[in-house]
């Protein structure tokens, strides 16, 4: 099992790059979006992987970060989706915005990815809706652990208990870019309403 490869980018193509491990080329199959972000022809490259062997062929899949790797092996357990189809989710999508459908019951939004049709979506939504729910709360409550820490330490600094600052932040909505004053704000907010 190769689950992760670190090499020297040779080649970017459409839907693949060939990274160079020693004297070892490997053509790495990834989602079209990502092949131009990964940096340009001689840089570096960590690539997170799923090797699947169809019909005695191998292919590598390979990802930029662990959750996209996960969310691929993730959808290739629903019935109907393939390596392709998921590739070609992830292509369209960013593995969180597609956790994110997911994770909200959005099947509609997961029909942008060419070949995932209605029924193919909400099974997807169905299988694992619940699996990415458990997910997505634990990193969200480790980022929101990060970010509601400086929240947690003003909201006591005015004189309110942990706990209390802690119920506080974790009531908090989960919006992106909001300054900390803001955050302490809306905190403040919800302890007035008890």
């Amino acid at each position: 099992m190769i689950v992760s490869i670190r090499g020297v980018l040779e080649e970017l193509g459409q839907g693949y790059v060939l990274v160079r491990m020693g004297g070892v080329g490997l053509q790495v199959r990834v989602p079209a979006r990502l092949a131009g972000g990964l940096g340009g022809v001689g840089q570096e490259v960590t690539l997170y992987t799923t090797l699947l062997v169809r019909d005695e062929l191998p292919a590598l899949y390979g990802f930029p970060t662990p959750q996209g790797k996960r969310l691929f092996d993730l959808l290739l357990g629903v019935s109907g989706v393939g390596p392709r189809h998921a590739l070609d989710l992830l292509s369209v999508m960013a593995p969180e915005e597609a956790a994110g459908a997911i994770v909200s019951g959005n099947a509609e939004g997961l029909m942008v990815a060419p070949g995932i049709g209605k029924r193919t979506a909400a099974r997807i939504v169905v299988d694992l809706q619940a699996k990415l729910q458990r997910e997505w709360e634990a990193v969200a409550a480790v980022t929101a652990g990060a970010a509601g820490d400086d929240v947690v330490a003003a909201l006591q600094a005015l004189g309110y208990s942990a706990q209390e600052a802690q119920r506080a932040v974790q009531a908090l909505p989960k919006q992106e870019g909001l300054s900390l004053e803001e955050r302490v704000r809306l905190a403040l907010q919800r302890l007035a309403r008890g």
